[in-house]
């Protein structure tokens, strides 16, 4: 396995700045945003998708600080409600695969995205019950009409262009648990898996571990993110899970983001990165820095001590005891 960093918490500071912060902590892949929620701090895409050598360039930077790219990002919801919206996300998505397979990235990363309940919707509709039986109807539809028709046009894309999808199985779209993400993907293709983010699990009440096993056997992780998520019981009894607070109400949110190792202990990450690697994945843990009590710095500094204590770097030896 190999050690990255999401770029996002470096927006502050151009191409050159970052790979240079990335590179003094050690690790050895970057994950970019291309847009949308990331932004395209790091990348300009349609510099680099219109010239070979803009594109030689690009990576020749990134080889000289001993980096590579794991994954190019664009969460995004390409089948929103608002016309507009989805036609940047989707003209966004094909974009970035087509770069990728340009620049040899094997995975693109995104959201399933969330439409409206039903044609006429202005807004999205996450439906998380099957009753009153409208939310079942809203679900149905969703799926149905919006969420499947899309992604088996992507998946066509992204098998032809050479590149996985990497969905981030996050709260508020359609894909946000083990089930809807092979659900998807048995409907749409091989193409389709996820970039499996243990902190959106734990609040949901998923155990990552039992997640990245049921998610292995289909060959269905495609990268994986690193970050935590702390668990407040005393306000989970309060607000619940499903809580609306903002992310900076850190004193009384139900849950709260975290470094790694600052939500659960280094055995619990210990093994989350053993069952990635007994269930077939051993390519990037890319941190995602998103703790609100810690400065960029520290919180990626910690991060990254925690997890190279613990990361399976080598291939494993012959039994020779067996």
């Amino acid at each position: 396995m190999k050690l990255g960093v999401f770029t996002p918490l470096f927006n502050n500071l151009s191409f050159e700045e970052m790979i240079d912060a990335v590179a003094k902590q050690g690790l050895q892949t970057v994950e970019i945003g291309t847009g949308g929620s990331p932004g395209n701090a790091h990348l300009d895409i349609d510099k680099l998708l219109n010239s070979k050598e803009a594109r030689q360039e690009y990576l020749a930077k990134l080889a000289d600080k001993g980096l590579s790219i794991s994954a190019l990002s664009c969460h995004h919801n390409p089948i929103s409600p608002v016309k507009e919206t989805a036609q940047e996300a989707d003209e966004l998505l094909q974009k970035t695969i087509k770069l990728a397979s340009l620049m040899n990235v094997s995975v693109v990363n995104g959201f399933s995205g969330v439409s409206g309940g039903n044609p006429s919707d202005t807004q999205v509709n996450w439906p998380v019950l099957p009753w009153p039986t409208a939310y079942d109807d809203n679900y149905n539809y969703q799926w149905e009409q919006k969420l499947i028709p899309y992604w088996q046009e992507i998946n066509t894309i992204a098998e032809a262009a050479g590149v996985k999808i990497g969905i981030e199985l996050h709260g508020g779209f359609l894909c946000h648990t083990p089930y809807t993400m092979l659900k998807l993907r048995e409907a749409t293709g091989k193409a389709i898996g996820c970039n499996l983010d243990p902190s959106h699990l734990w609040w949901q009440g998923i155990d990552p571990v039992a997640a990245v096993k049921i998610l292995g056997k289909e060959g269905a992780i495609h990268h994986f993110h690193a970050k935590d998520t702390y668990l407040d019981q005393d306000n989970i009894n309060m607000y619940g899970l499903t809580d609306m607070q903002p992310y900076n109400n850190v004193q009384t949110r139900a849950w709260t983001f975290r470094t790694v190792g600052c939500g659960h202990d280094l055995k619990v990450w210990s093994d989350i990165i053993s069952a990635l690697r007994l269930y077939g994945y051993d390519y990037v843990l890319s941190i995602e820095h998103e703790d609100p009590i810690m400065s960029i710095d520290e919180g990626l500094t910690r991060a990254v001590t925690n997890l190279k204590s613990i990361i399976i770097k080598d291939q494993p030896a012959d039994m020779w005891w067996a």
